[in-house]
C-alpha cells in the first residue's frame, strides 16, 4: 500500500449545509428537552467537540451518558432525513469521479477522517451514492476525540492492524476543506491536501500549511497528482 487517503466529508465530498443545526435541534430537544438557541462553530471540528459545546451552551452537563444519548439522537435524526438530504444536498463536483479513480489504482486505500459519527458518515455518503469505494472499518470518526489528529492516528492504527505492518506518516494523505483538516494532518506528520470547496479559500489553506491545494475535485487528474 503506497498511499492511505483519508477523506473529510462535509464540504469536501458533499454539501449538506442547513441540515446540521436541524439535527442538533432535534437531538437537544429529545435528550434535554431544551430548545436550540445557538450553534458553536462546526467547521472542521469533531462531533465530540461540537456536542460538548452545544450541551454547555445550553446549560447541560456534557457527561458520558448525555453525550452518548446525543450521539444516538443525532444518528436517528440523520437517518430520518436521508431522503430529504439526497434531494436538497449534493455531492460536490468531481467527488464521485475522484473516489472511483482512486479505487481503480491499487496504490491507494481510501477511508475517512471526519468529525462525523461513523453511522452519520455512512448515511451521508450513501445518500449520494459515494459510499462504495470507502473502507469504513478503518476510518477515524468524531466520537473518539475532540482533536482531528487523534482521528488520523485511530485510522492509521486500524490500517496497520489489518495489514500487519507499520505505516509511515508521509504515506498518509488527509484531504479536507478547512485549516483544522490541514492542522490535524501536519500534527500527525501526514500530507495535507486542501480543497477550497468550503468557507476557506485556497490562500487560507496554503497559509495553514497544506502541501497541495485544489480549487475543487472536478479535475480528476489534478486530484490524483495531488494525492500521489
Amino acid at each position: 500500500m503506497t498511499r492511505l487517503v483519508l477523506w473529510d466529508i462535509d464540504l469536501t465530498l458533499i454539501d449538506a449545509r442547513g441540515f446540521g443545526a436541524r439535527w442538533y435541534r432535534r437531538a437537544l430537544a429529545d435528550v434535554t428537552g431544551k430548545a436550540l438557541q445557538r450553534m458553536p462553530d462546526t467547521a472542521g471540528r469533531t462531533e465530540l467537540a461540537i456536542t460538548t459545546d452545544v450541551l454547555e451552551i445550553h446549560g447541560s452537563t456534557p457527561d458520558e451518558p448525555t453525550i452518548a444519548a446525543m450521539f444516538a439522537a443525532l444518528t436517528s435524526a440523520v437517518a430520518e432525513t436521508r431522503d430529504e438530504l439526497s434531494h436538497r444536498g449534493s455531492a460536490l463536483p468531481g467527488a464521485a469521479r475522484a473516489l472511483t479513480a482512486l479505487a481503480a489504482e491499487p496504490r491507494f486505500t481510501q477511508t475517512l477522517v471526519t468529525g462525523n459519527l461513523a453511522e452519520v458518515a455512512f448515511h451521508k455518503l450513501e445518500s449520494f451514492d459515494l459510499h462504495h469505494h470507502i473502507d469504513f472499518e478503518i476510518g477515524g470518526f468524531g466520537a473518539a476525540s475532540m482533536h482531528r489528529h487523534d482521528l488520523i492516528a485511530d485510522s492509521v492504527a486500524r490500517t496497520e492492524d489489518r495489514h500487519g505492518k507499520p505505516i509511515s506518516p508521509d504515506s498518509v494523505v488527509v484531504v479536507g476543506d478547512t485549516p483544522h483538516d490541514v492542522a490535524g494532518a501536519l500534527r500527525f506528520g501526514a500530507v495535507a491536501v486542501g480543497v477550497a470547496t468550503g468557507s476557506s479559500s485556497e490562500d487560507d489553506l496554503r497559509e495553514a500549511g497544506a502541501h497541495a491545494v485544489l480549487p475543487t475535485l472536478a479535475d480528476t487528474d489534478a486530484v490524483l497528482a495531488a494525492l500521489s
